[in-house]
């Protein structure tokens, strides 16, 4: 018999739990569908959320033809061969077929470079599936040619939707009376996986000779052999040790941020995916503080990336204490946003004459670069001059933190501009 998982695999969007933000009513993925002008993407989530079913519904409901591959087992001459095979059946189905790519950020550049052109031509309509940030692992060429759709975790009005229509509509199950008393422990364990979650309750129920069955908490824990505050990094404490590994960072606390780390470790957490944490973390929380900090977590992303575990955990704890103990200042993370809320309050405002560009006679006579000041030319490198739109003169964006460093910054600035 098939696992429970695969039994309720939904084939329609009616079927299909979670992801309301793609899929529900009026939602952008149902709504390219339906129109059945099917373009590329790629589906970013936790494992267990849907994105190899939704891949098949989508392709069912398109009527087209469905080839899939898993990263881990695949070559480029696989890839090659479905390729070929969707040049040869163009006069026989004129829909370009879909690829499925499982795990795509397991593929090498190389073969991420063999499905370019096919994307490209339209030759095959690519769907990749990744637990892992795209703009990371997937080259740019392909990444740019395909949209990314982010998948979340199911919520627990999605995962006890998922436990009733198991128990309500599968053969094996209705064959046993279960009564869920508590669901603490199972929706916990499942983490937000559906599979995860439907393997749990298969167990639970295989296990019980029984003919009337009552889930409890207990049950859960005794019969899954599972300690439920056990790091499950594909799971709701994934994101919730991650956020105190940053928290603790940010205020300043090397003990909590090294023991949030070795929780990490101890769970398997892909150091690379750390490592990413820790650059973001100097450039939000660190900034002009310690520019130094960035240059080191951008190191040590480097240098765990060459080397792995478990030697890899020294370096990420040097660079984890260095981060925590170092200076903050969050202006850099301030200032681009206040800058970026003005672009959309006041638009596309025209460049001063004096600073743009006269590539040619007619700019130049236009007056293109005229009175403009080059600041090398002048003490200190700097001659005050209008460099904001006209609009926006007199307008702050960066302001200086109280820090050594942006303190000797503010002064400078406070001298030239008087």
């Amino acid at each position: 018999m098939q696992p429970l998982a695969e039994r309720l695999r939904p084939a329609t969007l009616d079927q299909y739990i979670g992801q309301k933000h793609l899929v529900g009513p009026n939602a952008i993925l149902r709504k390219m569908i339906e129109s059945g002008n099917v373009a590329s993407f790629i589906l970013w989530g936790p494992p267990g959320v849907g994105k190899t079913t939704l891949a098949r519904i989508i392709a069912n409901l398109s009527d087209r033809p469905f080839y899939a591959l898993s990263a881990v087992h695949s070559s480029v001459k696989d890839v090659r061969d479905v390729i070929e095979k969707a040049e040869k059946n163009k006069l026989f189905t004129p829909k370009p077929p879909i690829l499925f790519i499982d795990e795509i950020h397991r593929f090498s550049k190389s073969q991420q470079d063999s499905l370019l052109a096919a994307v490209e031509r339209g030759t095959v309509v690519l769907i990749g599936a990744t637990t892992e940030n795209p703009s990371f692992e997937v080259i740019t060429p392909l990444l740019s040619r395909c949209r990314v759709y982010v998948l979340k975790p199911l919520d627990k009005e999605d995962l006890l939707q998922l436990i009733q229509l198991a128990l309500t509509t599968d053969d094996a199950l209705k064959a046993k009376q279960v009564t869920l008393q508590e669901t603490d422990a199972l929706l916990l364990y499942s983490g937000g996986d559906a599979r995860k979650l439907l393997n749990a309750l298969e167990v639970l129920v295989a296990t019980e000779t029984a003919s009337t069955i009552v889930i409890t908490n207990d049950m859960v824990q005794a019969k899954l052999q599972e300690n439920m505050a056990v790091y499950d990094k594909q799971g709701e404490m994934h994101y919730d040790i991650i956020s105190a590994f940053i928290k603790s960072i940010r205020g300043s606390d090397p003990n909590a941020a090294i023991y949030w780390l070795a929780r990490m470790i101890a769970g398997g957490e892909d150091p690379k995916f750390i490592a990413r944490r820790l650059i973001i973390s100097a450039a939000e929380d660190i900034g002009l503080a310690n520019p130094n900090a960035l240059l080191l977590a951008n190191t040590c992303f480097e240098a765990v990336h060459k080397i792995g575990f478990p030697e890899a955990r020294i370096i990420l704890a040097e660079t984890t204490v260095y981060l925590a103990t170092s200076a903050k200042s969050n202006s850099a993370y301030l200032s681009i946003d206040t800058a970026l809320d003005e672009v959309k309050k006041s638009g596309n405002l025209p460049v001063p004459l004096h600073i743009r560009n006269a590539p040619t006679r007619l700019m130049a006579e236009l007056g293109y670069g005229n009175s403009y000041k080059y600041p090398h030319d002048y003490p200190e490198h700097f001659t005050p001059q209008q460099y904001l739109p006209d609009a926006l003169q007199g307008k702050s964006f960066w302001q200086a933190q109280d820090n050594d460093a942006e303190r000797k910054l503010a002064e400078r600035m406070r001298r030239f501009w008087k």
